[in-house]
């Protein structure tokens, strides 16, 4: 269990996250949701201490993140892998290396910089990579790849960090609706086969009210919806995302209704 309490994060007097309480069970799939700005970012950078908080705690199974240092707070990085937006991958090495590079925090200095991966490793890599139908591309250069490629690619990566969690950050943002869809699917499959808990950034609702069990709204740093998706009534998506998205919201409701009837 992934506990948050009174997480905040200050850049001089702006609070990007202000005292963000939140517990997150095991196996759980997650949507924050909120314009830019909001802080969904920074929280989920905190989460992987990629970026420390300035005042709060969190703790998963007991342990205080928030206190590790060291070979410590390394494995938490790799139990708690993170796929970004921009994938992040190095694009004139081959798909199934950039895959590998997930198995770096479990080698040691030489073997991490000679890339000695194991015949198993590989293997794993393989299935990773077919797991999301990327087997085939497992030879060629990462930069050949379409972008919604490249994402499937970024998380087979993540997979082979054997993590517990898995924090997406805004993962389809620059992805067209077709590439999104399978992006969102497959996070959702990996959620539900494999029990591990899948936090995400998005931001749109009906990424959301599709993929998600639970759903956080942040507005100016401060959570102010946690609930099913099912429960985002308008002055709630008002107050997230302003007045032309409840309208939306209405109207998609609306159209919703009618279709039923």
């Amino acid at each position: 269990m992934l506990e948050v309490e009174a997480l905040t994060k200050r850049f001089g007097d702006v609070h990007a996250v202000d005292e963000v309480a939140l517990v997150v069970p095991r196996g759980q799939m997650l949507g924050v949701i909120g314009r830019s700005g909001a802080g969904k970012s920074t929280l989920l950078r905190m989460l992987n201490r990629l970026s420390d908080p300035s005042d709060g705690r969190i703790r998963f199974d007991g342990v205080d993140v928030t206190a590790l240092m060291g070979a410590e707070l390394r494995r938490w990085r790799a139990r708690c892998a993170m796929i970004f937006q921009q994938f992040n991958l190095v694009g004139r090495l081959d798909v199934i290396t950039n895959v590998l590079l997930g198995r770096l925090n479990g080698h040691g200095l030489l073997s991490s910089m000679t890339a000695n991966f194991t015949a198993a490793e590989r293997a794993d890599a393989i299935r990773a990579l077919d797991r999301l139908d990327m087997a085939q591309t497992a030879l060629q250069r990462a930069d050949t790849l379409s972008g919604g490629q490249q994402q499937r690619v970024a998380i087979a990566r993540a997979m082979m960090q054997r993590p517990d969690i898995l924090l997406a950050d805004e993962p389809i943002a620059s992805l067209d609706p077709r590439n999104a869809t399978v992006v969102m699917e497959a996070l959702q499959r990996i959620n539900g086969e494999d029990g591990i808990t899948v936090i995400c950034n998005l931001h749109t609702l009906d990424t959301a009210r599709a993929y998600c069990d639970r759903v956080i709204g942040m507005e100016r740093g401060r959570i102010v919806f946690d609930g099913p998706p099912s429960q985002l009534d308008e002055p709630t998506v008002r107050r997230i995302y302003g007045v032309e998205a409840a309208e939306q919201l209405s109207e998609s409701v609306t159209s919703t209704s009618l279709s039923a009837a």
